[in-house]
């Protein structure tokens, strides 16, 4: 779907020598070009337009000085830096341009017609006038000489081996007469030809063949020989074989032409001789002939030379230069450049440039050198609206295949889609009237990038002849009264740009137009002001846009509100203004807000480009590994975009052997779908999103309120029962457009949700009442999926409307009856599922109907149900219920039964734990409110649940089990007003005091103890002990003063106070020492890891063998801790037991050499660091009553010893809990761009500093709070 479009035309004439020109070859390195004549050697530079070098070979003698000599050959020599000449009257010589200096290196008395170079320049071959091969190296020593001709086939003659004969073989579509064919007669050369041999070199060198025409039948023949000159095939005899010859680079195929007796072809031979395919030159027999077939260097374009047969005796023949691709085995024709009868246009030369696959050199008799540059380029329409079906237009030949996209790619071919046209309006011919009417005869191609800018008005390019500079012209329609075929345009004005300009772009909607040099500069031409001018074209910042390299496709596309020029050059390299932003990109096009790439690791990509900015556009076409599922899309090796269809979701690309694939991108299908619910077209975007499998949640999360507000517009635009129910079954809570399809560009638009937050709710609601309201007898199934589909679905409500439809005999066509709609339901619900909600009704009625349509058995629900329908209605549900495993409902029957079913109820009530449902049934006065209470009560009293089971007896009266059960819990003020209901007497009181203070210091509540003692039992010294056991100091001292028992102070607090003191002073020591010991041995351990890691040492996984690095001793794993006084448990021994029993828990091993060691002393570190931390308000407490009996010393030590461990632990915590350790935690580098190398680099490096991560409060340090007041200033 590609053609050949021309870049750009480099033109050179009248070049001032003598002589006329014979042939010619290219110096790629200097970019200059030899051309042979009959006097001698010139060197020309196309760009300069100058001749620069000129060598005469008639002074020399080597041509005659009337110029009738010829030369056969020029083939420039890059490794020697001089020019091979071969002449025909036989001389070789070498000519060193740069001095001058001619060397004949070799003569044949025979004459030479041929000089062929191998490709590598390693090798020369000679064809000498005595139709013999000489070989030679490049320093022109002889290899070996053969005669052309030879009897022999070659070394790849075909063996036979006797299998049969050739009448009993088979013969494929040509039938059995093929076996009685007789072998072709040789036919003498054609009449045109000029019996000169012909020699053409495979790509690689090994392998070249000769054309010859045979002295003894007079035809021609295809001989290969190899590089040691060695005959390998000969081809078949071919009727009307021409001279042309011309082997494909690749190696394939070898193209020759023929001339059948109606018609002209071009055919190919492969290596071993036979024929292998063809294609017929669009020419009469007799009307032309062929001079030459060239292949361009990557092997994609056939370039012919051929010439009119039948010519006037007063003119010369006209010259034609025609370009052939091939594509799904399908030649086309895609240029065809006529050059006229002048005499200055004949054609003397032509060749392929070596670097530049697209480049044609070709030599006019009348010194006239031309150079045409070429670059594939697919012709769209722009497809910018509804009109414009973004046609693609592909040349062939004189025809011009119309390809519509909007029909079945399969059916494109046939002459139904081709379109005979001369220029790309196919309705009118234009003729354009140049003022060199010479120039235009000899250079076929004067204009070139024709761009249609509006209705009536083109623009066009041609390029100076006397410098590198270039016109731009703009063309108008000339007015024509007459409604003729034909027309003529105008040149209603012309721009001189300093500058070659190789493409053109122009913007349909902003009407701007770029130029682009050859230098890669972008120029904006103003062919709308009053007098068109040029002007350099500048970026958002004012800065002039060079591409770096040129480009050979250009468009212009808005971006982020910026007009930029987008480009990609022949070597894939794709630029937005002056910034390359991708080196892998085959084809790109612009469609509406969206830049379509297709990229060589066989993706399709397809960026937005309105409202983004610059920035991000280029870092998600950069990082497309990061591109998600909607933009990016994987294709076929090799796949290129044709176009896009307008107002669909079709995007054609073409594959590399030419076939056409039509794909629904993502990107461009949700784009299309959100205009059509835009505008709230429902019936087309649900039609595409069901075809293509897009996710129908998309019409309502796309904009809620819209939807819900346009809810009878979707129901009466889909206008199908099936599909609405489609639409139903895909609902979900889900907002796709934040997980599977989200926007290209954010909008704020929200959920609606329902009353209780459910979107399906709110849909099927929303649904429900718009088809009530359109038609409730055609929707029906509709409506009871609406029921269905609810987060809880009301299959009730939906039987019961089922049970309807079977009273009710409906006149509406369209109307369903209850068998068809229970058939349905029977498709959404499980049968036993219905079931189970149609006997839930307790209508019978509908759970016969529901079980006849069923696969159950009569005899198992029939008896069932004719015991039911026996029994009392509120037994009956009961049972029913219960059947269901409703238990809820069952026990609200069967409380309406009577007492006599109370047992059975109570029953229930105990096995499936519906005690608060139960007690909602009855009086709480009642008998029945109070058994259900109790039995409630010795539940929770089995769960160890006594405070709520005390509540529960208390409720109902029960003062006395309510009392064991506040006793047990603790409740200790509950305890006591269930005593007042039960009247205790003092000592009753008094005793039930002591049981509970007993309970309460178990449970550790020392000051509710003591209380309890004071006030009920009257045991003051009691309650002072146990105060002292709960270092309530102040409390202990109140009750003493209380009192008046000062000489308990003596006897029980000071001692108390002070192994209080002795205790904190050990414990802190001890954590201070182990802080110390834990902290040291993790510095040691962090350094061997970091050595480890420095030093590329694999260590072994976590659960594996330890590691050599560390110590095999071990350390003391726990924390020794001491009690704090004699008579009575401290807190600070409770705590240091229940860190003994956290350590026996741990995960991590302290042991020394343990892979996980570092992690485990991060955890003693922090348990001791929190251990201290709890510790403040205790030590205050104690340094105020310290300073209160003078003992000031003991104060001063205990306040300084814990100021120090804070102190130590605070400017330690850095150390430990470093900044780096933890932002990043050892966690492996995971993620969709991850590599298993690189997941392997990340373990390694941080596992050296923490193996594995098993929980971030171990890299989070304890906190320290400041604020909290411990200090006791008085003793500083």
């Amino acid at each position: 779907m590609r053609n050949l479009k021309l870049l750009r035309t480099l033109e050179f004439k009248d070049i001032q020598t003598l002589g006329k020109p014979q042939c010619f070859s290219l110096r790629t390195d200097q970019g200059t070009l030899l051309i042979g004549s009959g006097y001698g050697l010139i060197e020309v530079d196309p760009v300069a337009r100058e001749v620069t070098c000129e060598i005469s070979l008639v002074s020399e003698g080597f041509l005659p000085e009337d110029g009738s000599g010829c030369i056969v050959g020029v083939q420039d020599l890059l490794d020697q830096e001089s020019v091979c000449v071969a002449t025909a009257s036989g001389d070789v010589l070498l000519c060193n341009l740069s001095t001058s200096q001619l060397e004949c290196v070799g003569s044949v008395a025979s004459g030479l017609s041929v000089m062929s170079w191998s490709p590598d320049q390693e090798l020369v071959l000679l064809v000498t006038g005595q139709q013999t091969l000489i070989l030679m190296t490049k320093d022109f020593e002889p290899i070996i000489e053969r005669q052309i001709h030879q009897d022999d086939f070659g070394e790849s003659k075909f063996i036979t081996v006797g299998w049969g004969k050739k009448e009993t073989q088979f013969h494929g579509s040509e039938g059995k007469q093929a076996a009685h064919r007789k072998q072709m007669n040789e036919q003498p050369a054609l009449p045109w030809d000029d019996h000169r041999p012909q020699v053409t070199w495979r790509g690689d060198g090994q392998f070249f063949a000769v054309s010859a025409v045979c002295p003894e039948t007079g035809a021609r023949k295809i001989r290969v020989w190899n590089r040691e000159l060695v005959l390998q095939s000969t081809s078949e005899p071919v009727a009307g074989l021409g001279q042309a010859l011309a082997w494909k680079p690749s190696g394939s195929l070898i193209a020759s032409t023929q001339n059948k007796p109606n018609q002209h072809d071009v055919v190919f031979f492969e290596k071993n001789g036979l024929l292998h395919g063809d294609f017929i030159l669009p020419f009469q027999k007799g009307q032309v002939k062929v001079n030459e077939l060239l292949w361009n260097s990557d092997s994609t374009v056939l370039a012919l030379w051929l010439e009119d047969l039948n010519f006037e005796e007063n003119a010369g023949p006209a010259s034609y230069v025609q370009l052939w691709t091939v594509g799904n085995y399908h030649w086309y024709l895609k240029q065809n450049l006529h050059f006229s009868n002048y005499k200055k246009s004949k054609i003397v030369s032509l060749t392929w440039d070596p670097v530049t696959p697209y480049r044609l050199h070709v030599l006019c008799q009348g010194w006239h050198y031309l150079c045409y540059d070429w670059h594939w380029s697919t012709d769209r329409s722009a497809g910018e609206n509804a009109c414009d079906l973004a046609s693609v237009a592909v040349i062939d030949g004189g025809g011009t295949a119309d390809l519509d996209p909007t029909v079945k790619v399969g059916a494109v071919g046939g002459n139904g889609f081709k379109v005979s046209v001369m220029t790309p309006h196919l309705e009118k011919i234009y003729k354009i009237q140049l003022e060199d009417k010479e120039d235009q005869e000899v250079n076929p191609l004067n204009l070139c990038l024709l761009t249609w800018i509006q209705e009536g008005a083109f623009l066009a390019v041609s390029h100076g002849q006397t410098g590198p500079c270039s016109l731009v012209h703009h063309l108008t329609v000339a007015s024509s009264e007459t409604e003729d075929k034909s027309g003529r345009l105008n040149i209603s004005s012309s721009v001189t740009v300093d500058g070659v300009v190789i493409s053109l772009c122009h913007n349909p909607k902003t009407k701007s137009v770029a130029l682009q040099l050859a230098d890669g500069q972008i120029l904006r031409y103003l062919w709308e002001s009053p007098t068109p001018a040029i002007e350099i074209w500048k970026d958002r910042s004012g800065f002039a846009v060079q591409f770096p390299y040129p480009c050979t496709q250009t468009t212009l596309a808005v971006i982020g509100g910026e007009e930029c020029i987008l480009g990609l050059t022949d070597r894939c390299r794709f630029f937005i203004n002056d910034i390359e932003v991708a080196s892998n990109i085959m084809s790109f096009a612009i469609y509406d807000e969206f830049l379509l790439l297709t990229t060589h690791s066989h993706t399709c990509q397809c960026l937005y480009l309105r409202d983004t900015s610059f920035k991000a556009f280029q870092a998600g076409l950069t990082n497309s590994t990061a591109s998600n599922e909607e933009t990016l899309r994987k294709v076929e090796r090799g796949s290129r975009i044709v176009t896009v269809v307008p107002q669909d979701t079709k995007l054609v690309l073409q594959m590399p052997r030419g076939n056409l694939e039509v794909v629904y991108h993502r990107a461009l299908v949700l784009a299309q779908i959100r205009k059509w619910l835009d505008r709230l077209m429902f019936k087309e975007a649900f039609e595409c999103m069901r075809k293509l499998r897009i996710n129908l949640n998309l019409i309502h999360d796309h904009n809620p309120q819209a939807f819900l507000e346009n809810v009878e517009a979707f129901v009466k635009q889909i206008d199908s029962v099936n599909y609405i129910n489609l639409f139903f079954t895909e609902l979900k809570e889900e907002d796709i457009t934040k997980t599977m399809y989200p926007p290209p560009v954010a909008n704020n638009i929200q959920m609606t949700r329902g009353p209780d937050g459910k979107k399906v709710d709110l849909i099927c609601d929303a649904m429900r009442a718009a088809m009530q309201n359109i038609n409730p007898h055609k929707y029906c199934l509709c409506i009871l999926t609406s029921h269905i589909k609810k987060t809880k679905p009301e299959l009730e409500i939906v039987l019961q409307k089922v049970h309807e439809l079977q009273g009710n005999t409906s006149s509406f066509p369209d109307a369903v009856s209850a068998e068809e709609a229970l058939k349905y339901l029977l498709l959404l619900v499980d049968v036993n599922e219905l079931y189970d909600h149609s006997l839930g009704t307790y209508d019978f009625d509908l759970v016969l109907m529901v079980a006849e349509k069923s696969q159950k058995d009569p005899k198992e629900y029939l008896p069932f149900l004719n015991t039911l329908r026996k029994m009392e209605t509120n037994y009956q549900r009961y049972t029913i219920d219960k059947h269901l495993k409703r238990y809820e409902k069952a026990i609200g029957h069967l409380s309406k039964c009577g007492p006599e079913y109370f047992p059975e109820c109570l029953n229930l009530i105990k096995d499936k734990n519906l005690y608060n449902e139960a007690l909602k049934l009855y009086p709480s006065n009642s008998q029945q409110y109070k058994d259900i209470s109790s039995i409630y009560g010795e539940h929770l009293k089995q769960k160890n649940l006594f405070e709520q089971a005390g509540l529960v007896f208390a409720r109902s009266g029960a003062c006395g089990k309510a009392l064991d059960a506040f006793v047990s819990s603790g409740s200790w003020q509950q305890a006591f007003c269930m005593a007042a209901q039960l009247n205790y007497t003092k000592d009753q009181l008094a005793g039930l005091g002591r049981a509970l203070s007993g309970k309460l210091a178990e449970q550790r509540k020392h000051s509710d103890a003591a209380l309890v003692l004071e006030q009920y039992a009257e045991d003051y010294e009691e309650a002072v002990l146990l105060l002292l056991e709960g270092a309530n100091w102040e409390e202990a001292l109140r009750l003493v003063y209380k009192y008046n028992r000062l000489d308990i102070i003596e006897t029980n607090i000071k001692p108390s106070i002070l192994e209080a003191q002795k205790n904190y002073v050990v414990f802190m020591d001890s954590q201070t020492a182990i802080f110390t010991r834990h902290r040291k041995r993790l510095l040691v351990v962090r350094e061997l890891k970091e050595q480890a890691q420095q030093g590329n040492l694999d260590d072994d996984m976590p659960n594996g063998q330890e590691s050599d690095l560390f110590s095999e001793t071990s350390s003391m794993s726990g924390s020794d801790m001491s009690g704090r006084y004699s008579h009575s448990n401290s807190r600070i021994s409770s705590r240091s037991s229940k860190n003994r029993r956290k350590a026996e828990r741990k995960k991590h091993s302290l042991k020394e050499g343990s892979p996980l060691e570092d992690l485990a002393l991060l955890e003693a570190l922090g348990e001791v660091v929190n251990n201290i931390e709890k510790l403040k308000d205790e030590v205050y407490q104690l340094l105020k009553v310290l300073f209160l009996f003078e003992y000031d010393e003991q104060a001063r030590e205990l306040q300084k010893m814990f100021e120090d461990t804070l102190q130590l632990m605070e400017s330690s915590l850095p150390e430990i809990w470093t900044p780096s350790r933890q932002q990043n935690p050892a966690i492996p580098v995971m993620g969709p761009n991850s590599t298993a190398n690189s997941i392997m680099a990340s373990y390694r490096q941080q596992k050296a500093s923490a193996p594995v991560f098993q929980g971030a409060e171990l890299f989070i340090p304890p906190k320290i709070n400041k604020t909290i007041q411990w200090k006791l200033s008085l003793l500083e």
